[in-house]
């Protein structure tokens, strides 16, 4: 286990990925410091769940360094790569829960598949993590049987069942109710603050995200556009963020997709029309 006297646990350096030929992330560098809690924002296809899988090792940078905890992941091999993840929750977009498990087993899964705990310790984890997230009392019920921000909370527990020192979490706010949605949000704050952890989201959710994190990320065209506290970015006069922070439908991000002029496409109408 790497302990780097960092203040970031996460950094991108000079990092570059693309899909064949379109480029996703070009040339970007940005730290995620210890302990806080960092929103990755922008429009969508911008690159934040890449980022993510990048973290993660599921993807692999193409140019450039990827460090946790001061180690670079890209060139770690499967063994390592596990070991790293060891260290890491992530609670994916719509939780991800295993439909033929309960809320229980769920939960216990992670910690079945890399430790060797007796059942009786597991058990007591297991309802401590439901607990943080306030579900104790549902241990029992199928992933069916919960709302869709229960089964948010619950894939929580279960991102936090192993006590990592980072939490991904992939929109972590799509498709709640206002009060699923505050209450997934105030969750993330509490247990990142409570639990000593470091945690990075992605969002679109504007002011539930200013709200609870410390440190923004706003990318855009393969780069960051701005980073900083949310009063910082709120403050940007760079033209695409303050398009985005204010949700303005036309700006440097067009309404249109780009194609043939209007004439182009419909001259022949006027021509017909001329004609007869």
């Amino acid at each position: 286990m790497t302990t780097s006297n960092s203040e970031s646990l996460v950094e991108l350096r000079n990092l570059s990925f693309g899909y064949g030929e379109r480029v996703i992330l070009d040339n970007i560098s940005l730290s995620v410091p210890r302990g806080k809690v960092t929103a990755l924002m922008g429009a969508s296809g911008g690159g934040k769940t890449t980022i993510l899988r990048l973290i993660g090792g599921q993807n692999k940078a193409q140019q450039g360094q990827l460090l946790f905890d001061g180690q670079d992941v890209t060139p770690m091999n499967q063994t390592q790569i596990y070991a790293a993840r060891r260290r890491m929750g992530m609670l994916f977009q719509f939780g991800a829960l295993f439909a033929d498990l309960s809320v229980f087993e769920n939960v216990a899964f992670p910690l079945r598949e890399h430790t060797d705990l007796p059942d009786a310790l597991i058990r007591d984890i297991v309802l401590m993590k439901l607990n943080a997230v306030g579900l104790r009392g549902a241990r029992d019920l199928m992933p069916s049987e919960v709302s869709g921000g229960m089964a948010r909370r619950i894939a929580l527990a279960r991102a936090i069942a192993l006590d990592p020192e980072l939490v991904m979490y992939d929109e972590p706010f799509s498709g709640l109710d206002p009060i699923s949605l505050g209450t997934a949000a105030r969750l993330i704050r509490q247990l990142n603050d409570s639990m000593g952890l470091t945690s990075i989201f992605v969002s679109h959710e504007l002011e539930q995200t200013f709200a609870i994190a410390d440190h923004v990320i706003i990318l855009a065209n393969g780069k960051i556009a701005t980073q900083g506290t949310p009063e910082q970015v709120r403050q940007s006069t760079d033209p695409l963020v303050y398009q985005y922070v204010n949700a303005q439908p036309d700006g440097p991000v067009r309404f249109h997709y780009p194609g043939p002029t209007v004439a182009d496409d419909f001259g022949h109408v006027a021509k017909s029309g001329a004609a007869r």
